[in-house]
């Protein structure tokens, strides 16, 4: 089968919720899938039994899907063409962090591996985009990047911020305004439980107050 882009969009989508399972087993859930996608249940069903057909992914029904190593490689190199793009986006062409995503998705599937290569060489072999996301090697493996979500970080400690797992551009402009940018320093000064808040103090000594939620989805390491 050739990796059409509705193949590449199932891949990913797999993918991505891979990472986030907890061990190398567990399936991906169907419904997950479909609602990741916009699909109805009906359709999802139908290009996951293809893909398996394809040696793509193993199907279960009623279980789930996950993807085979040939299936892994494939969205791999997509995640890798998609974040290259993104930060060459931001570094080359001057777009903002919060508006590369959907620029990123339409050429992805458009650019070729000898581009993107280039691309890469170009921005000096990065390791991650402008949200902090790991970027795929050219065998399409995520490197593991060790950090802990912002809430679970310690106090008094001078942190970096390394991730921020929410696209959506209306976050990515609420973090930026509170300096949470990848590479930025940030130290937890307090909590309110009651409130459900984190006290921060940024780069500069710029204090300011996040809640729990958001917070959760900064990614932090200690200096």
């Amino acid at each position: 089968m050739l990796p059409s882009q509705t193949v590449e969009n199932y891949l990913k989508t797999i993918f991505l919720a891979q990472v986030a399972l907890p061990d190398d087993t567990s399936l991906v859930p169907m419904g997950q899938i479909s609602a990741s996608l916009g699909v109805v249940p009906g359709t999802a069903t139908t290009m996951i039994k293809t893909l398996a057909e394809s040696g793509l992914v193993h199907y279960e029904p009623y279980l789930g899907v996950r993807l085979t190593a040939a299936g892994e490689k494939l969205a791999g190199l997509v995640i890798r063409r998609h974040r290259l793009i993104e930060l060459f986006l931001v570094k080359h062409v001057g777009m903002s962090w919060a508006e590369v995503h959907d620029e990123a998705e339409r050429l992805e599937h458009a650019v070729s591996e000898r581009l993107i290569d280039r691309i890469d060489e170009m921005l000096g072999r990065p390791v991650v985009d402008p949200h902090g996301d790991p970027i795929p090697t050219p065998e399409g493996r995520l490197p593991h990047v060790e950090s802990v979500q912002m809430p679970n970080a310690p106090e008094h400690v001078t942190l970096v911020v390394t991730r921020v797992m929410d696209q959506d551009p209306e976050f990515l402009r609420f973090v930026e305004q509170r300096g949470l940018v990848p590479g930025h320093l940030v130290t937890v000064t307090g909590r309110d439980t009651a409130a459900e808040t984190l006290q921060l103090e940024g780069e500069g000594s710029v204090r300011t107050t996040i809640g729990l939620r958001a917070a959760s989805k900064v990614l932090v390491r200690p200096t």
